[in-house]
């Protein structure tokens, strides 16, 4: 077996071809259009949003003007594109500023004019932008309770985009009669362009009655105003049959399924044979990692369905249904969880990470976890299973040394994990 520091080294490496394949710098040459008689505006907000503008601003020879919005601490310096900061993944003044900012430099555009959307994940906390009836502070509380329920994000995103006057569509409907051309970087499972950062350049295949059935089916308690605004008329957002998106186009220019691939493909050339389970999980972080326990402690034992050595490669994005009080995210409470389920088996280890570099509120993109995690827990008299009781996974993690902190990438193509069977 690899040493326990060449494992790390090895799985790192395999997080770093996942991000690599998913640059902006990389590949957003080849999705640029070509230059419209008139205007070019740059619109834009996720977490790799900045990145993408530095990107197009080095390949674009013409005149362009824009505004992007990231997160705190992931911007960088554009020469001709405006970057803004604000809060994620709890909205705040800053990103309702910039939210007006985009629908600003959006208005009074002609048809000879041409929008470049650059949109990424994080978007829908980056851009409040309430409806009328419904304050900041009623968006915020709206966040939370979706953070907080365990529901997929797909299903939060169908409730942010019809609370919302720029979500859903709406900032490409404020930019019309130009043409939108959308460049998204995928962070959604099954690479929805409407759902991810909630659409804002997408027009809509749900309606208002199916975020009030997320409502209902998650037990979310939202201000009052929100579910006035869900069951009034005014919460409709554009439909796909909508003529002002007639001549608007969405490029996929990187996602979990490619980035997913690549990191295989380095794997291989390691000499170890990988296996991508799905681009697309979704489900409870802590039961999801029971599936994969299952399937490495049987691999581990009977040498099937795969040959050891493996790597078993997976993405999408898990959920975390908070009880407790701890820190933490939905890949190190992924970890912790596996961490239990895999205690005493030497020849399992593991990497799961966000692939934007954090995960959940800290500074780490994940952690690492084997089959000495729970031992080594132990021997500083913590306890691994109430420490997932209580969401406490950053915590588990800090204490053994096991966090892994990339810092932000540029990118976010959603999760990524890689549990090697020797």
């Amino acid at each position: 077996m690899l040493p326990p520091d060449e494992r790390r080294r090895f799985l790192t490496s395999l997080f770093d071809a996942a991000v690599a394949v998913a640059d902006p710098a990389k590949v957003i040459a080849a999705h640029l259009p070509p230059a419209p008689r008139g205007r070019t505006v740059v619109i834009g907000a996720g977490k790799g949003s900045a990145q993408m503008a530095k990107a197009l601003e080095s390949h674009w020879d013409g005149p362009l003007t824009g505004v992007v919005v990231t997160r705190y601490g992931f911007g960088v310096a554009c020469d001709r594109i405006e970057i803004i900061e604000a809060s994620h993944p709890v909205p705040d003044e800053a990103g309702l500023l910039a939210s007006r900012r985009l629908l600003e430099v959006v208005s009074g555009l002609s048809a000879d004019d041409l929008v470049i959307a650059l949109i990424s994940g994080g978007g829908s906390a980056l851009l409040p932008a309430p409806p009328e009836g419904m304050t900041l502070a009623d968006e915020i509380a709206v966040n939370k309770a979706l953070l907080a329920s365990g529901a997929p994000i797909s299903a939060m995103n169908v409730v942010r985009k019809h609370l919302s006057t720029i979500k859903g569509g709406r900032l490409a409907a404020a930019a019309h009669p130009a043409k939108v051309i959308s460049l998204v970087v995928s962070d959604i499972p099954g690479d929805k362009p409407e759902l991810v950062a909630s659409g804002p350049t997408v027009q809509d295949a749900t309606t208002r009655h199916d975020a009030l059935r997320t409502v209902e089916r998650y037990r979310l308690s939202l201000p009052r105003s929100a579910i006035r605004h869900l069951q009034s008329e005014a919460a409709v957002a554009p439909r796909i049959e909508d003529p002002r998106f007639a001549g608007n186009e969405v490029r996929i220019i990187a996602s979990a399924g490619v980035s997913l691939q690549s990191a295989a493909a380095a794997s291989r050339r390691r000499g170890i044979e990988a296996v991508i389970l799905s681009d697309a999980i979704e489900g409870e972080a802590r039961e999801i990692a029971h599936m994969h326990a299952a399937l490495a402690i049987h691999v581990a034992e009977r040498n099937a369905p795969f040959p050891k050595p493996v790597v078993l490669l997976s993405g999408g994005e898990t959920t975390v249904s908070l009880t407790g009080n701890g820190r933490g995210g939905r890949n190190s409470e992924f970890l912790l969880s596996l961490a239990i389920d895999i205690d005493g088996r030497a020849n399992i280890s593991a990497l799961a990470a966000d692939t934007d570099g954090i995960d959940g509120s800290e500074d780490n993109a994940g952690a690492f976890a084997d089959g000495n995690t729970v031992v080594r827990l132990t021997e500083r008299s913590l306890d691994a299973r109430k420490l997932l009781d209580d969401n406490d996974s950053w915590s588990a993690f800090h204490a053994i040394g096991d966090l892994f902190a990339p810092g932000p990438t540029g990118t976010n193509v959603n999760d990524f994990r890689a549990i090697l069977v020797e």
